[in-house]
């Protein structure tokens, strides 16, 4: 009987939390375990390795992600594993997972089969807390503002015009938009409010970007909560938030270090969604690893036009990161969805939709070479995929001279990944990279949209009202024009439809909204119907989850 996910993980040896410390040298006294099998690394230790050279940068992406899943966690696990297997120093870096997706639709997300992270019930629950500190800091400068309001608004903000919510680490319909401060004066003014997903707040976005407690403190203070009277930005320093800020997400911002199954160190932190914020781990995890390992493997979240182009135009500038190699993600099954068949058909061979999906992956492969990066494609292996269908793959990319590996990590964990570990590693000593942005950052705010949309997703121009457009030309006048775009739309699509299989061309991407993240550093654009408060599907994983005789968690992957 083939075991579960979760039945894998808790079977496997697991090693105490400081030998896999001791593996990347990093010493006793700067480990602050949470429990046996989880720690955080000092942050007074991470600032002695600053003028230590840097490993080499692995990027995991995938194709449009489809219900038929593409493993881009297995991959990134399976790869580090299979480095380490071939007698390279690697380590991965992973994003938190949310309760959100854990609960609704998703489940668990600590990879999967033989190509985990563990533990995994740790990881994918309250881990070390961080979400929660997070969420706390959030809400506290939402306390403070409304405070101020009702003792005095000494600042004259117009509470018509304020832009922070609050947020919760849950799919909560019913909290996206609410009236708060009811029932007489002694609890405040009136007002609309609305809650975001903690993944979704700008203080989760900092909490990735910072490169320490100080550039945290900064970034904090010049997070925009709303406008006076005046329509001029009020910031949240001037309601002397960002130090009791600072103080909630201290011990937060130190990187959690856990194991893959297989041992190799891993580094878990932070966790912003790539369809409605930047979509990658923390600056500090990336850096710290780079610091310590020779290869670094990270990944960003769902398709390449998504997370790959938030690491490449966001985080990478924002950081001084310089990327080696990039790694795209296919299945058989999800090419074969977006070559028009139905879901419940994937175990059925056809070579002609695979031949048609494969539209997808190829945009996605050229889009990854536009930033001057390396790019490889790795086949994540189900046992349903037939010869004729890997070879209607290479056959697709043929004309690319991008090599296409096909892994088994899922099924063989890091023995199945060793053919694609020599071949990223050979990728890397043979193609040196001339990483660049997509775009300056002197472009003005609507020309950074429009080349993302034109270059990337295939559209032929974008659209809004004349009150984001307003917005924008604003923003511009008010200084913050340097700043990097983030869009935020469906995942399932290079356009606003979900329903747009393949590489969709001609369409239009309608701009619906736009919020500054001014202490992230960027300025979140949102699109078609894309909301930044998901609700759980009509059955959610949640129903599925409990605790059995035994007291084990059931269900959760």
């Amino acid at each position: 009987m083939t075991m579960s996910d979760i039945e894998i993980a808790r079977n496997a040896p697991i090693q105490p939390i400081q030998q896999i410390a001791d593996q990347l040298g990093i010493p006793d006294t700067a480990v602050s375990p949470y429990g046996k099998h989880k720690a955080k690394i000092d942050l007074e230790y991470l600032a002695t390795l600053e003028k230590r050279p840097n490993g080499k940068l692995i990027l995991v992406t995938a194709i449009t992600p489809t219900p038929a899943g593409e493993g881009k966690t297995t991959t990134t696990v399976g790869l580090t594993d299979g480095l380490n297997r071939i007698g390279k120093q690697a380590t991965a870096c992973l994003r938190e997972p949310s309760l959100g997706p854990c609960f609704g639709m998703k489940g668990g997300a600590a990879g999967g089969g033989y190509a985990q992270v563990i533990p995994m019930e740790d990881i994918n629950l309250h881990f070390t807390g961080d979400f929660h500190a997070i969420g706390a800091a959030n809400n506290l400068l939402s306390a403070l503002l409304d405070n101020h309001i009702h003792w005095d608004n000494a600042l004259d903000l117009d509470v018509r015009r304020l832009s922070w919510k609050r947020v919760v680490d849950m799919n909560d319909r019913a909290l996206r938009e609410i009236t708060c401060a009811l029932g007489g004066p002694g609890n405040g003014f009136p007002r609309q409010d609305g809650f975001e997903i903690t993944v979704a707040s700008e203080v989760m976005a900092i909490f990735c970007l910072a490169t320490d407690l100080d550039d945290l403190q900064q970034r904090l203070a010049k997070i925009v909560i709303g406008y006076n009277r005046d329509k001029q930005p009020v910031t949240a320093d001037q309601i002397l938030a960002d130090g009791p800020m600072a103080v909630l997400l201290k011990d937060a911002l130190a990187p959690n270090l856990v194991q893959t199954l297989e041992h190799s160190p891993a580094f878990i932190h932070g966790g912003p969604f790539a369809n409605i914020a930047h979509g990658c781990n923390s600056v500090i995890a990336t850096r710290t690893a780079l610091k310590l390992s020779d290869y670094v493997v990270t990944e960003a979240g769902f398709g390449a036009d998504l997370g790959a182009e938030k690491f490449f135009n966001i985080k990478c500038p924002s950081a001084e990161l310089n990327p080696d190699a990039a790694v795209v993600v296919a299945t058989v099954r999800a090419l074969k969805l977006h070559g028009g068949v139905e879901l419940g058909e994937l175990g059925d061979e056809n070579v002609d939709a695979v031949t048609r999906g494969c539209s997808n992956l190829i945009r996605h492969v050229k889009n990854v070479q536009k930033f001057g990066v390396p790019v490889m494609v790795a086949v994540n292996r189900f046992e349903a995929d037939s010869l004729a269908e890997m070879a209607a793959i290479r056959d697709a990319l043929a004309g690319m001279q991008v090599k296409v590996v096909v892994s088994n990590h899922w099924a063989e964990g890091g023995a199945g990944a060793e053919t694609l570990a020599h071949e990223v590693v050979e990728l890397i000593d043979t193609q040196p990279g001339n990483f660049q942005p997509l775009y300056p950052p002197q472009a003005r705010l609507w020309e950074k949209v429009k080349t993302i949309a034109t270059e990337l997703y295939g559209a032929d121009d974008i659209i809004a009202d004349q009150k984001v457009r307003s917005q924008l030309s604003q923003l511009q006048a008010d200084g913050y024009g340097e700043l990097p775009v983030c869009i935020a739309k469906t995942q399932y699509s290079f356009s606003t439809d979900p329903t747009l299989k393949g590489a969709p061309k001609g369409h239009v991407l309608q701009i619906r909204e736009v919020k500054l993240s001014a202490g992230a550093g960027f300025v979140v654009v949102l699109c078609g119907n894309i909301m930044t408060m998901p609700g759980l599907p009509r059955t959610p994983a949640a129903n599925k989850i409990r605790i059995n005789d035994q007291g084990e968690v059931e269900g959760l992957f």
